[in-house]
């Protein structure tokens, strides 16, 4: 690459920020703007990599041809830095071309779907590095093993998640790849499911060796030149899928993986639920397919710890249970419920949730009420609005007025400790892609000063 300076509009993202520590690694001069500080950003600002959080032209480096811009379409056009750069000669791409670029002439492991793509990315860089055979890993979520969401290794594999959001997925050509999902959303982006689903086609149509689908799916080899294989949480007919499961006290899954080549026996998995069991069935598939032994990916699979933010155990006492999640999407709200109720049954379940983007919970707010009524209790915030602008008429009530569960609140973020302080929940789980995140910790200090 010619350039000395790469500098990122919006380098506090998950993507963006991993991709500019990995760039600050191979010893360029990485800067950038975000909107807030996070943890995110300082971790950045401790590896030597200059952030700023003003819309703020003249912290951008002056010499333009000696300049790449990297930018999130999650930033606002108007912001006064892109349109500076775009006016004024500077390279500029979306981090989609870039993370293509960092993958052309690699080995890359890819996981696509509206829903388990982190977690299964996640432990797929993990049974990689675990065996000791290494991998480069872009995550779109902080490992919990590493505590980081970027991996660096001399290995020439990358392990890649590919966000269909604004058809980011399309800048790569994966070796082996994993589609988990292909359900309505991002309708901002694409419209309609039917564009959604023709994306993750051509999505398939990149992949060079093998695709790994959850059974199901509406691809075919008509789709792809790849080679197709299924999986499953428990599908008998699809080519990977667990049998024999029985769960502990503690939540956790044990199984038998039965795949083309025969059955991984004993597998016990290191996060909650019978999603990550199916998560874990799509991970073992890729990395049998590339080549690791089945008792490497036992063993790693074991210790897996998980990805920050999905299915996160935070308290977990018999009669006090904290778990955090990053479910957005209906689907992924109705997954992790019902993973939840699975684990813990006959307990009372009290969700708070942040729905994310206006246009999602314009489209969506029926699916978004249905979900939410399998809880015993729904604690309902604000919309968090993170790049839209308001749309009139178009507020959390639109869920709030379809929730049925036996008991529901509406409130404000800002009166959300208060009201907990007043409450005595069972298992308490926090949803959503916005900023709750930031009461993660003083829920946890609360709870356990009950304990």
């Amino acid at each position: 690459m010619a350039w000395n300076n790469i500098y990122f509009i919006g380098i506090g993202g998950i993507g963006m920020s991993a991709i500019a520590r990995y760039y600050k690694f191979k010893g360029y001069n990485v800067g950038g703007y975000d909107r807030t500080p996070s943890d995110l950003t300082r971790e950045l600002e401790k590896q030597g990599i200059a952030v700023h959080y003003d819309d703020d032209i003249t912290r951008i480096p002056t010499r333009v041809e000696d300049t790449l811009v990297v930018y999130t379409p999650a930033v606002p056009e108007d912001l006064k830095e892109l349109r500076y750069v775009k006016e004024n000669g500077y390279r500029v791409i979306k981090r989609s071309r870039m993370l293509g670029e960092i993958t052309e002439g690699q080995k890359c492991l890819a996981v696509a779907g509206t829903h388990g793509k982190t977690t299964t990315s996640t432990l797929i860089a993990h049974i990689l590095t675990d065996c000791g055979e290494g991998c480069s890993a872009f995550l779109g979520g902080i490992s919990k093993n590493y505590g980081t969401n970027l991996l660096m290794s001399e290995n020439k594999v990358v392990v890649a998640e590919a966000d269909e959001f604004d058809r980011s997925f399309l800048q790569l050509h994966p070796d082996i790849a994993v589609i988990s999902a292909m359900d309505a959303d991002h309708l901002d982006i694409y419209g309609d499911l039917a564009h959604v689903q023709e994306a993750f086609r051509q999505f398939a149509s990149q992949t060079k060796d093998t695709l790994i689908l959850k059974h199901g799916l509406p691809i075919t080899s008509s789709d792809t030149g790849a080679k197709i294989l299924t999986y499953h949480f428990n599908d008998i007919s699809a080519d990977f899928h667990a049998e024999n499961m029985h769960i502990d006290a503690l939540g956790h899954f044990t199984y038998d993986l039965h795949h083309p080549g025969g059955v991984i026996p004993g597998i016990r998995v290191g996060t909650l639920g019978w999603v990550n069991v199916e998560n874990s069935v799509a991970a073992a598939a890729v990395c049998l397919c590339h080549g690791v032994s089945p008792d490497a990916i036992r063993k790693a699979i074991g210790s897996f710890q998980g990805a920050k933010r999905r299915l996160d155990e935070h308290v977990n006492t018999p009669g006090l249970t904290y778990i955090d999640d990053y479910a957005h999407h209906p689907k992924e709200l109705s997954t992790a419920i019902s993973s939840i109720r699975e684990i813990f049954p006959g307990r009372k379940l009290t969700g708070i949730f942040q729905p994310h983007l206006y246009t999602r919970t314009r489209d969506f707010a029926p699916e978004f009420a249905k979900a939410l009524s399998a809880l015993d209790e729904v604690i309902l915030l604000d919309i968090y609005p993170a790049r839209e602008e308001p749309i009139p008429g178009i507020t959390s009530e639109i869920i709030y007025k379809d929730i049925t569960a036996p008991r529901k609140m509406l409130i404000k973020k800002e009166e959300l400790m208060s009201v907990l302080e007043k409450e005595t929940p069972d298992v308490l789980i926090t949803f959503g892609a916005g900023n709750i995140d930031r009461f993660i910790e003083p829920i946890k200090q609360m709870l356990l000063a009950r304990i």
